[in-house]
């Protein structure tokens, strides 16, 4: 996987286009990551009892990492990952600044 748990991460496509965030959870068998903040989805839940209150409750659900690119920590830009392989160890560089992330 490309995109790792805390990775700074923008959208590309969707309802969420240009917004910036960090990765939370990234599940590899589905393809998706779970960003804290984006792809918002209200749920009406009703009262259960005195600790689980009803109403309209706002959860964010994980999204296809087909929709995010990463930010390079270093450029700030939008950038693909590339790999190098040095003394053994494989490192993720950006693509445009060739700096390692």
């Amino acid at each position: 996987m490309k995109i790792k748990k805390g990775d700074q991460i923008i959208v590309t496509i969707g309802k969420d286009k240009g917004r910036k965030g960090k990765v939370d959870a990234v599940y590899t068998k589905e393809h998706t990551v779970l960003v804290p903040g984006i792809n918002i989805y209200k749920k009406h839940e009703k009262k259960r009892d005195d600790k689980r209150q009803g109403g309209i409750i706002e959860y964010a659900r994980a999204f296809s990492m087909g929709k995010v690119a990463l930010m390079c920590p270093k450029c700030g830009k939008q950038t693909r990952v590339g790999y190098v392989v040095t003394k053994g160890v494989k490192e993720r560089i950006c693509k445009k600044c060739e700096q390692r992330i």
